[in-house]
C-alpha cells in the first residue's frame, strides 16, 4: 500500500518531539551522500568556536521567538 507525502507528513507531525527530530536528522543524513572532503571537519570547527564565543560571552544568545521576529521584519522590508 503506498502511502503519499501528505500522510507521511500528517503522521511524522504526530509523533512526539524526539522521535521527528531523530526523523528529520535520518532524512538529512539520506541527502548528503556525497559530502565533499573536509566539509564535516569544517562543520565541527565551526561549531568549536560557536560554542567557545558562547561559553565566553562573546555572542548574546536570543530566543528562538525574537529570532523568528527579526528574520520577519526583515523579510517585510
Amino acid at each position: 500500500m503506498e502511502r503519499n507525502a501528505a500522510e507521511l507528513l500528517r503522521d511524522a507531525l504526530a509523533l512526539p518531539t524526539e522521535a521527528r527530530s531523530a526523523l528529520i536528522d535520518s532524512l538529512i543524513e539520506s541527502l548528503d551522500q556525497n559530502v565533499e572532503e573536509g566539509v564535516e571537519d569544517a562543520w565541527r570547527r565551526e561549531i568549536e568556536l560557536r560554542l567557545q564565543q558562547i561559553d565566553n560571552g562573546a555572542v548574546e544568545l536570543i530566543s528562538w521567538r525574537t529570532a523568528r521576529e527579526r528574520l520577519r521584519d526583515r523579510l517585510d522590508r
